[in-house]
């Protein structure tokens, strides 16, 4: 019985059901009784707006037409109206049935709930959960900082001192190059451009500014010693490093701390950031994180040579994974980094309650934007915030083989400045 609700919306209803399958979209359609273009089946038989009207009205009216000739006339667009008797014999020839014809009774019903159906629709619009200006402004210039601060070109990696891949195997080497689904960088490959490694952390605080790393740190290339890709992974941490304090400064907020609480904040969070960021360019077909070109390709063979093993890199990669998984919003990937960043407990914090305060701040924010643009995230926030939760794990783990490896001299001297700095004196 559709094809009664065609009398109510003729334009908009009557082309879109009961059509059958042998009938192609794009031939035009034609009128069964007159020729004309035809709009959809209506009252069972396919028909222009014209003959569907004269129809329902001959129907509702119970009209009794007379042929003036011979009761056999040919109806056309252009002659239809001439002879009423024949057209509506023509309906019915067609397989117009009046059972289809909707009473007036039924007819404002359907209207009515047509109408109920649209202000259901737009109640349901004026009550979706919706961001205040504050909250979108607090987005808008915390993915603004991340665009600033990440460079998904990587064209900068060609300035840091180059990967080197050959060497004598390590035994964390050898178990990484037997795990095929543990392809990936260290979190540290992850970072949009780099500064000037001279400065010191306090330094790139007070300005923090956009330029490009000219020379590698004054230190001869790994020699001998089995870790080939330090220099290159510690030139990336440091660019990485530099890239993480200009997105933090962005944060609303996070100026007004003092600079000893930015300094702590950075500190701690660094590494935890800098994994959050690489997860840009993590890749859940082959585990690994590319960035550029094939030379810039990293994988967990790459970092085990330089120093790290695989009770960090197993983990990160599992961490990456389920993060990649998450299939995040780029708005609530950066919300994210800044609520990871802005943690009031770590180690060195003075100021605990602010610090809280811009965190709550950051995390309704993405709380609000969930409800409004990720349908079906109601887990997702729990999800995010369990991921922060790996990441403090995740830097125990680092803060660890960075101290060991850092007791060695020969090793100790390819790491830059600013990486013995934020690294250095990490408290956990």
């Amino acid at each position: 019985m559709a094809d009664r609700h065609h009398d109510v919306e003729p334009s908009a209803v009557s082309t879109s059901t009961q059509v059958p399958d042998e009938f192609d979209r794009n031939v035009p359609r034609i009128c069964g009784v007159c020729g004309d273009k035809a709009t959809g089946f209506h009252f069972n038989a396919m028909t222009c707006e014209g003959c569907k009207g004269f129809f329902r009205r001959s129907m509702k009216r119970k009209a009794s037409f007379t042929c003036p000739f011979n009761g056999s006339c040919t109806i056309t667009k252009d002659n239809r109206r001439h002879c009423q008797a024949c057209r509506l014999k023509r309906c019915l020839d067609i397989g117009m049935m009046k059972e289809f014809i909707l009473t007036d009774e039924e007819v404002q019903r359907k209207k009515e709930l047509i109408q109920r159906r649209k202000d259901e629709e737009a109640q349901r619009e004026v009550q979706k959960p919706q961001l205040s200006e504050e909250q979108r402004s607090i987005i808008d210039t915390l993915v603004d900082a991340h665009h600033k601060t990440y460079d998904d070109s990587y064209s900068d990696f060609s300035r840091f001192r180059p990967p080197v891949r050959e060497g004598p195997v390590t035994r964390s080497a050898s178990r990484a190059a037997s795990l095929h689904s543990d392809a990936s960088s260290d979190s540290f490959s992850h970072s949009p451009e780099s500064g000037d490694r001279k400065m010191n952390l306090s330094n790139l605080l007070m300005m923090y500014q956009e330029q490009g790393l000219n020379s590698s740190p004054d230190s001869k290339e790994d020699e001998g010693t089995g870790l080939s890709m330090l220099p290159h992974l510690a030139d990336l941490v440091s660019y990485s490093i530099q890239k993480v304090i200009g997105f933090a400064k962005s944060i609303p907020g996070f100026r007004e701390l003092t600079a000893e609480d930015q300094i702590a904040l950075l500190k701690s969070s660094a590494i935890e950031v800098i994994m959050l960021r690489s997860n840009q360019s993590f890749s859940l077909e082959d585990m690994s994180w590319s960035c550029g070109g094939p030379e810039f390709k990293y994988c967990v063979n790459d970092v085990t040579k330089a120093g790290h093993t695989l009770e960090l890199l197993e983990p990160l990669v599992k961490f990456q994974v389920g993060l990649k998984k998450l299939n995040l919003h780029e708005e609530e990937h950066v919300l994210l980094m800044a609520i990871c960043l802005l943690s009031p407990d770590r180690p060195g914090v003075q100021d605990h309650e602010r610090v809280e305060a811009l965190q709550d701040r950051l995390s309704e924010v993405l709380q609000a934007y969930i409800r409004a643009h990720h349908p079906g995230g109601c887990l997702l926030y729990a999800k995010m915030i369990q991921k922060l939760a790996d990441l403090r794990s995740l830097n125990e783990e680092h803060s660890k083989q960075y101290r060991s490896l850092s007791f060695q001299p020969e090793h100790s001297m390819q790491l830059t400045p600013l990486v013995l700095e934020v690294f250095g004196g990490q408290v956990t």
